[in-house]
């Protein structure tokens, strides 16, 4: 039961960091600090990745008529308009954009994982995004956004985008909602419109991510690890819900300075924490 409690905390964490630019990892490696799982080392690392599933199903769900291409009705109806073409040249763009940080991952991820995956890089990456978020914000409040709808992006604007979501890819702490929003802010995107293609990118992304971490999977997980696991995406699943439908009202009403104060505050504590503990 504790185990499971524990999980439960693990995908509360998971669905409220993982769509908010303050970087989930940074939280899961502050929680993992003092609520360790009694699990194996490769079952917890594997979780720590494979939970977002459950947060990219509420991403599924919310916004599925954004996101689907197909309008099932009319093919009952045998009619001729069947695909959404807008729908599916997004989705090219958001693959345009995933390329660079897939490659990184695919190629390069346990390396990276071994010389960032610490407190003082991801302190450091929170940080510098979180005053990266402040300073974009107060610029962009004299700018005219010009993309204001998914349609308005272009492959390169996705692509562009897609370079800041390398810089998550490399640097944990950085935040890939966090990179993603910032590069779509400094490119002239709306905040509703940079959450969005966001929301949309981490579909790949965590999907591709989890498939490496189960492939690199050494042991057969036991039956309570596997419990642990569906807990956990449960959970996240469920808080993930709650978390995007907030997100997306605040944005529309308020900018991102903040979660730039925010991070900042996180990063200072995660730096005081590490020195402590040396």
């Amino acid at each position: 039961m504790i185990e499971i409690l524990k999980a439960l905390l693990f995908g509360i964490v998971e669905g409220i960091t993982e769509w908010l630019p303050i970087s989930s990892t940074g939280h899961m490696i502050l929680l993992n600090e003092f609520i360790k799982l009694n699990v194996s080392d490769d079952f917890k690392d594997m979780f720590l990745v494979v939970i977002q599933l459950g947060a990219i199903l509420a991403v599924v769900i919310l916004f599925w008529k954004k996101i689907f291409p197909f309008h099932l009705g009319e093919i009952r109806n045998k009619k001729k308009n069947v695909i959404d073409k807008p729908i599916f040249q997004m989705w090219f763009k958001i693959v345009i954009a995933c390329v660079p940080a897939a490659i990184v991952g695919v190629l390069w991820d346990d390396v990276l994982d071994r010389l960032f995956y610490n407190f003082l890089s991801v302190s450091i990456a929170l940080i510098v995004f979180g005053i990266g978020f402040i300073v974009i914000e107060r610029w962009n409040k004299n700018r005219d956004l010009k993309i204001r709808d998914l349609s308005e992006i272009t492959y390169q604007t996705a692509a562009l985008i897609g370079i800041f979501q390398l810089i998550a890819a490399v640097f944990p702490g950085t935040s890939r909602s966090g990179a993603t929003i910032v590069g779509a802010l400094l490119l002239g995107v709306t905040r509703t419109v940079a959450a969005e293609f966001t929301f949309f990118m981490a579909i790949p992304v965590m999907l591709g991510a989890s498939l490496v971490k189960l492939i690199k999977l050494e042991q057969v997980p036991s039956s309570m690890e596997l419990l642990i696991l569906l807990v956990g995406m449960i959970t996240a699943f469920g808080v993930s819900l709650l978390v995007i439908k907030l997100l997306m009202d605040y944005v529309k009403k308020h900018d991102f300075q903040v979660f730039g104060w925010y991070r900042i505050g996180l990063g200072a504590i995660l730096i005081g924490y590490y020195l402590i503990a040396m």
